[in-house]
């Protein structure tokens, strides 16, 4: 891969869809959201968004019922064995 075809960006994830959820399923409903948030952007399925550590441990800080409403994410796709995938982690 040149240069030129790296493309990382710095995304603001909106998280407020999370709260129509039932509390005890907020958490796990705002990893889904971001999910589906990138592979959105970057044109991926779902299921080729890699997600690091640091974005699980953002979401889960102040437990599974208060998730934040919003977290940036910096994300860069990749092609791994001629596919497209997308790893992201958290922007402070």
């Amino acid at each position: 891969m040149s240069a030129g075809d790296f493309e990382e960006r710095v995304v603001t994830v909106p998280l407020r869809d999370a709260n129509a959820e039932a509390k005890h399923k907020r958490a796990d409903k705002a990893m889904t959201l971001i999910r589906e948030h990138l592979a959105q952007h970057f044109s991926v399925d779902d299921d080729q968004v890699r997600l690091d550590p640091s974005i699980n441990e953002k979401i889960w800080e102040r437990g599974r019922k208060k998730p934040p409403s919003k977290i940036r994410v910096r994300a860069a796709p990749f092609d791994v064995e001629g596919e497209r995938v997308v790893e992201a982690e958290y922007a402070e």
